[in-house]
Formats: C-alpha cells, structure tokens, sequence
C-alpha cells in the first residue's frame, strides 16, 4: 500500500505556482514525477502524491528542483488568474479518474510526437551529413582528377620533348656517321684511281687487263666497305675489379672508452652460431624446411610459453638447440620454462649456459645477462642455496643498478642469509 503525501505548502502569483514538497528521506529522481496541464504525480516508493491542479498550466516551461530533502516546482498557469485552491474542488471519483486517464493518454501522445519528431530531425541530421559527405568526395574526386590531368599533361610534354631530342640526337649521328664515311671513302677512291693510271697501256693487251680490273672494281668496293663497317665495332670491354665500401657501424661509446674489437666479435659469433644448422641428423629428415629454422623454433616456443605450454615451449627450444647449440637466447628462454616447471637444477645449468655464451661483454647482451643472472639466482634461492642466489642477483644489480625490483629481491635475500645464520 502507498503511503500519501498530505503535507504540502504552496504560494501563487497571477502567473506561476510554487508548490514544495517533503521527500521525507526519500531519494528522487526525474522519473519519479510525471506531470501534465491538469495532472501531477511524484511517486517514490512507499510515497505517493498526486493532484489535479485547479486549472491548466504550462507543463513545457513549469520545472522541478529537488534537494535539501525537498521538491520545488515552479507551475507556469496557461492564463493568468488567481487560484482558489490547489486541487480541482468538489469534483468526483468519475472526474477525477477521467481527468487523470486523460492526463496519460495526453502525455503518451505528447511522448509519441517527441520521438516522431526527434526520429524525423535525426533523417534530416543524417540526410543533410550524407549529401554533405558525398559533396566533399565529389570534389575531392574533382580535385584528384584534375591533379591527374595536370600530371598528364606534364608527362605527355616531357615524353614529346624527349622524343624530339632524341629525334635530333639520330640526325646529329647519321649526320656525322655520314661525314666520317665520306672523309674515309675518299682516300680509298684516290688510291684506286691511282693503281688504274698506273696499269693503264695503250695496247690491247693492256687495255683488255685494264678493263678487268675495272670490272673488278665493284668488288674491290665492296670489301673496303666491309671492313669499315668492321672497324667502326667498339671494342670488348675491359675486366676490372669494382671496390665496394660499407657504411661504418657506429658504436655509442666514447673513443676512450671504446669496445669496438668485442663489438665486432660478438656480432661475428651471432652471425656465424645463426649459420650453423645441423641438417645431418637422422631424426631431422620427415621436417619441414621451416622447421629445421633454430630461429623459427624460437619464436614457437615463445609463442607457446606466453599460452602457458610450458612443456612444448621446452621440446621446440630442445629441437632448436640440436640444431644450434651456440644461441644463447635458446637456453636462457628454456631457463625460464624449467623455472615455471620447478625443474630448477636444469634452470640453473641452462642458465649458466647463456652466460657463457654471452661473451664478451658488450652494451648489445646486457638484457641477456641480466635475464640470466636473475634466473639462476631465482632457482638457487628455491634450491635454498640463498649464497649462491645474492652472487646472481648482485651481479645483476652491476649490470642495471637502477632496477629497483632486482634492488628489492636482493634485499629479500640477505634477509633470508641473516636469518638462516641466526638460527643455526
């Protein structure tokens, strides 16, 4: 059963209401009220107040403020008067059940109208954005095809320029190829105008010779422009040697403090360790050429060891190993699988492993080494063999003495040392 709200107070001006109503310790909200020309209504379970308002007010511009344990409103009247009372008096339960039915029926329609409207401005919204949208990509699309003609244009006129210099360029060649022809054409004609005066005799013996080899001529002829032709061939190139220079690898560190020769070798370990694949073994033949990869079984086994397969991780890097056992990413990440597998004896062998292969020491296996001393130094802890394990993470500290996390677990440990010592 509701619980009615009879206490009220109200004040009145020719134009507005001003009506103020106790929560009680009630919490309102907006949807606790409901208000219409005739009708008001606050319900906030178990509380109920409901009125039908003397004359019709202005249900669009009245408001309602609620706080400090109250509801105000503020009713603008439709016209002005002055009320003899806040409620319609003297009415019945007929009229005031038609007057509140009326209300909703009012209200719903109101409602419906609101959402007809808000639903028809937000097709114009979406009309109006699509017909702006597609005059933006319109003349975008004018603007790119115009820059495509422009380009056009442009390569049509260099590729005619080109083509006229080129054009002039065959000219200016047959031109000269023509004159360097004629210039060695004459001596030839010369020489053998020179040969016919000198076999020439007034007899008819003579004569017959001389006409032979005036016939022969045109062969002659000929020869000498083949071996012209012969002659213009350029000739074979020569073989040279063509020196190739590198760009330099730039070290970060000064001159004075410069490792470059550890550098080098380090690099020149990895790079040759990356060639080895030891292709040869039996066991190795039905896998795919992927799969004899050192690097591409690394890379698997991460992918398992972030899933969570532990195991697989450790058979990949065990494959990878075979095939390359001078990778010391492979051991330091099998490392960290036996850790999460509590096989801490092979973490710290495999541990040890990394940290042999990485050297020297240089900027570039920092990570690495520093990987692996936390490593070996978390499972000699678990082992209990808290001396060993401080070594590691000390020399971690050298490595990164910013790491605050590393600082932290050292500090853990020599704890640990002091009191194993106290109580023994």
């Amino acid at each position: 059963m509701p619980v009615w709200l009879r206490e009220h107070s109200w004040r009145q001006t020719l134009t507005a209401v001003y009506l103020s109503l106790p929560l009680r310790g009630a919490r309102a909200t907006p949807a606790n009220i409901f208000c219409s020309e005739r009708y008001l209504k606050v319900s906030i379970p178990p509380f109920l107040f409901e009125a039908i308002l003397h004359a019709p007010i202005d249900d669009t511009n009245s408001t309602a403020k609620i706080g400090n344990g109250n509801i105000f409103f503020t009713l603008y009247k439709k016209e002005p008067a002055m009320w003899d009372s806040l409620t319609l008096a003297n009415a019945g339960k007929e009229k005031l059940q038609y007057l509140r039915e009326n209300a909703v029926l009012k209200a719903q329609e109101k409602a419906k109208e609101e959402t007809e409207a808000k639903k028809i401005t937000k097709q114009e919204h979406k009309k109006y954005a699509l017909e702006a949208t597609m005059k933006l990509e319109e003349a975008e699309r004018k603007r790119i095809e115009e820059l495509k003609e422009k380009e056009r244009q442009k390569v049509t006129e260099e590729l005619e320029f080109w083509k006229n210099q080129q054009k002039d360029a065959d000219k200016y060649k047959s031109i000269q190829k023509k004159g360097e022809l004629h210039q060695e054409i004459e001596p030839l004609k010369e020489r053998k105008n020179e040969k016919m005066n000198k076999t020439r005799i007034p007899n008819e013996g003579t004569s017959k010779i001389g006409l032979k080899s005036t016939k022969g001529c045109h062969g002659s002829c000929n020869i000498f422009s083949q071996n012209l032709k012969e002659e213009q061939l350029p000739a074979p190139r020569t073989a040279a040697t063509i020196k190739v220079n590198f760009t330099p690898r730039v070290f970060p560190t000064a001159l004075r403090e410069s490792r470059v020769a550890e550098e080098e070798e380090w690099l020149h370990k990895q790079a040759e360790a990356r060639r080895r694949i030891n292709s040869d073994l039996s066991e190795l033949e039905d896998l795919k050429e992927e799969e004899k990869n050192p690097d591409w079984l690394k890379d698997k086994g991460n992918k398992m060891f972030a899933m969570g397969n532990y195991l697989g991780a450790v058979n990949a890097y065990n494959l990878a190993v075979r095939l390359n056992d001078k990778l010391p990413l492979l051991y330091l990440n099998r490392a960290a699988c036996h850790l999460k597998l509590r096989n801490l004896h092979k973490a710290v062998e495999d541990s040890s492993k990394a940290l042999e292969l990485l050297t020297p020491h240089v900027p570039d296996n920092e990570n690495a080494r520093l990987k692996a001393h936390v490593r070996r130094g978390t499972a000699f802890c678990q082992l209990e063999l808290y001396t060993e394990g401080l070594q590691d993470y000390e020399a971690a500290l050298k490595i990164d003495p910013k790491n605050k996390n590393i600082e932290k677990d050292a500090e853990k440990i020599r704890h640990l040392i002091q009191e194993t010592m106290q109580s023994s």
